[in-house]
């Protein structure tokens, strides 16, 4: 029978006998062996149960995380001083929390592995800008490696745009360079058109001269014509051409 049950009694007894239970109930549950009584639950005088004992219920991994956090701390302090040992500590703490961040972002394995080592250099490296007043190592560490794999990815991303601009530009002519092949096809169907409208021996004139390379003297030999009759033709032939080619303007 438990206490809260003895004292549900009282009532039906006298108040001295009632006050006489209770304080040998005290003397005695007091000086009983906590293994004998441990099952049951005591209740207090007044009948309320007592608070029972609570247990710490972290788990040895959660205990495990919070020593590797400490160590962490104290090894970065370290580091930060130059001391190499505690550096070699830190690296195998972190290492792995350090790669599996970056393989999450960059998912290239060999990336991967490089960014790693590259976060891991820039910590032995920054390791005095370490504030602990500002959080943890590991967290420290990891944001210095999310920091590079982010970086990685957008060099990545930018590399592979300009090579495909790069591809566009190659595969495609440059639109100055049709412009000018489309403007000099022009003015050659322009520049036809107008030596069309010369008498024929003008435009024989011309062509050979300017076309072909002749000189006068060379022109008036293959037409078989003087010499006089092949420039006055030539300057009339020029002055039309250039008349008719005032409207390419």
């Amino acid at each position: 029978m438990t206490t809260g049950r003895l004292f549900s009694v009282c009532p039906s007894l006298s108040p001295s006998l009632c006050s006489s239970l209770r304080s040998f109930l005290s003397s005695f549950l007091s000086s009983c062996p906590t293994r004998v009584f441990g099952p049951l639950v005591r209740t207090s005088l007044r009948g309320a149960p007592a608070a029972r004992t609570v247990r710490d219920r972290s788990s040895p991994r959660r205990s495990a995380e919070r020593r590797r956090r400490v160590e962490a701390d104290e090894l970065l302090v370290l580091v930060a001083r130059g001391d190499q040992k505690a550096f070699e500590r830190l690296y195998d703490l972190v290492s792995g929390p350090v790669y599996g961040l970056v393989q999450r972002v960059v998912r290239d394995p060999a990336q991967s592995e490089e960014v790693a080592q590259e976060a891991l250099l820039e910590l032995w490296r920054s390791a005095a800008r370490f504030d602990p007043a500002r959080g943890s190592a590991l967290s420290w560490v990891l944001t210095l490696a999310h920091r590079r794999a982010v970086d990685r990815v957008r060099s990545a991303r930018a590399a592979g745009e300009r090579e495909r601009r790069e591809a566009l530009r190659a595969a495609s002519p440059a639109f100055d360079h049709v412009a000018e092949e489309v403007e000099a096809g022009l003015e050659r169907e322009w520049v036809r058109r107008c030596l069309d409208r010369l008498t024929a021996l003008q435009r024989q004139s011309v062509t050979l001269a300017y076309y072909d390379g002749y000189t006068y003297r060379e022109v008036a030999e293959r037409l078989s014509l003087p010499l006089g009759t092949v420039k006055t033709r030539m300057r009339d032939g020029l002055t039309r051409l250039r008349e008719c080619l005032g409207g390419v303007a």
